[in-house]
């Protein structure tokens, strides 16, 4: 068997509205941000509104994701969290199948 290596992956999508207000209501609901939270021993967290499509590791995205998002890969001010299944559901986002949102870590 052998390894196929990725060389281009579009990770490029677009949300309708509707589904961008549904899930983003889904990730900002209180229950969602003290799961977060809770997860990362903070106070508080908060959606920076940024989404993106987990990529294929290669030599050029090592961290598997869009080289403008490893800024928040590296920050120890930013989460970043995949989108549950069931909220992906929910917003009835069928493609792209995996999201990952980024959330800021906030000082009470």
């Amino acid at each position: 068997m052998r390894i196929r290596i990725v060389e281009n992956f579009d990770a490029d999508f677009i949300l309708d509205p509707q589904v961008k207000t549904t899930l983003f209501g889904l990730l900002t609901s209180q229950g969602f941000l003290n799961q977060v939270s809770q997860q990362v021993n903070e106070k508080a967290v908060e959606f920076t509104e940024l989404l993106f499509q987990p990529i294929p590791y290669s030599v050029q995205t090592p961290k598997g994701m869009p080289r403008e998002f490893e800024q928040y890969h590296e920050s120890e001010d930013h989460i970043i969290v995949n989108v549950p299944p069931n909220f992906m559901f929910q917003a009835k986002i069928f493609q792209p199948s995996r999201l990952c949102a980024i959330y800021r870590l906030v000082e009470s």
